[in-house]
């Protein structure tokens, strides 16, 4: 029987139960995730979560997971990460951007531990980066958004203003007006991942300002419940498919599909053949799902959205395809050129079109 060990629901209390935890089986290997929000946050960390689940299903007696859930990014992280080593772990998933440098930090001290460090960029002998193309789906979204907004304003949630979130905005917003000219976009900036509270109070500042359609790179399902309550109005599941809120307001989804990678990275160690890599995958290569579009989309316009997903998947389609100008009118790409990863990896800028300031 393969056991999982919950280190606890915050990372004060998670350190006390790592320390408990018992020497592991020689013949097991030890699995760690550390993971910024509850497992049932019906959105990233929930996938996650199925990524970890999938890890034991895989291997069954073999594997020992473990996790730690609403570990704050930052010094308790570091301190999570240390007492998972010390329990005796071969391989730690750190799965948000906010535990880079605890992540290098712990690596430093533990050279023989892998480590593997999602939507990252810094990377060791024992530190691997991971994350997925998020902002092809975002392209699909906002082709969808742009067909079904009636208010020409679309809102969109932002977690914090790193190039993740600012890639998922600029290729909403380049694909919502690729089909709707007259499309605005309003962002608000929650300034958290998971927060339900400030997430719902975002969706009605969004809503009160007239967007009928909202997109969210945050975790909950708060913007859902806050769309259905006010009616009419759209929204697209996060990391996870938030079905639940199907076929209205909820019309389609991003789902992040990390049991693969998980399972993969996993058999590595064990085989003995791991090595640092940086892994960026998307729709293609199934790291990025498209949910369900639903039937509250008209026929031709899901039909239209599958094409482009597609398109994306095969690889004829590159959603950063210019000619793309700068928010300030500055040229960024010319016709039929595209933005190259290491652009795309550093994104800072907002494109031409879309209103406002990104914070500092």
């Amino acid at each position: 029987m393969k056991r999982r060990t919950l280190l606890a629901s915050g990372a004060g209390a998670a350190t006390l139960a790592m320390m408990g935890l018992p020497a592991r089986a020689q013949d097991k290997t030890k699995v760690g995730f550390v993971f910024v929000g509850p497992i049932g946050d019906g959105g990233w960390t929930f996938e996650h979560n199925n990524g970890r689940l999938a890890v034991e299903a895989a291997f069954g007696d073999a594997v020992e997971t473990v996790y730690a859930e609403n570990v704050p990014e930052g010094p308790d992280a570091e301190r999570v990460l240390t007492q998972m080593v010390l329990g005796g772990a071969d391989l730690i998933f750190t799965t948000s951007f906010g535990y880079m440098e605890s992540t290098m930090n712990v690596a430093a001290k533990f050279p023989d531990v892998k480590f593997e460090h999602a939507t990252g960029y810094l990377r060791a002998d024992n530190v691997s980066t991971y994350s997925a193309r998020f902002y092809e789906g975002r392209a699909v979204q906002g082709h969808i958004a742009g067909n079904l907004t009636k208010s020409n304003k679309i809102g969109y949630i932002g977690s914090f203003p790193i190039p993740e979130v600012i890639r998922g905005i600029n290729s909403a917003f380049i694909h919502a007006r690729k089909v709707n000219p007259d499309v605005e976009f309003k962002i608000v900036w929650a300034f958290t991942w998971f927060d339900p509270a400030k997430e719902a109070d975002a969706a009605k500042v969004l809503i009160e300002q007239g967007c009928d359609v909202i997109l969210q790179h945050t975790d909950s399902t708060a913007p859902q419940a806050a769309a259905q309550a006010a009616g009419n109005v759209y929204t697209f599941g996060q990391a996870s498919d938030m079905g639940e809120y199907a076929p209205m307001p909820r019309v389609s989804s991003i789902i992040d599909n990390w049991a693969p990678y998980y399972v993969e990275r996993t058999q590595a160690v064990m085989d003995g053949t791991w090595t640092s890599v940086d892994t960026w995958d998307g729709i293609g290569r199934g790291m990025v799902g498209i949910g369900e579009i639903s039937d509250a989309v008209p026929a031709d316009v899901k039909a239209s959205a599958e094409a482009l997903r597609d398109s994306i998947a095969s690889g004829a389609y590159h959603p950063f395809t210019g000619p793309l100008n700068k928010q300030d009118g500055s040229a960024w790409l010319a016709e039929g050129e595209t933005a190259d990863d290491g652009t795309l990896a550093g994104l800072n800028f907002y494109v031409e079109g879309i209103d406002g300031d990104i914070p500092s």
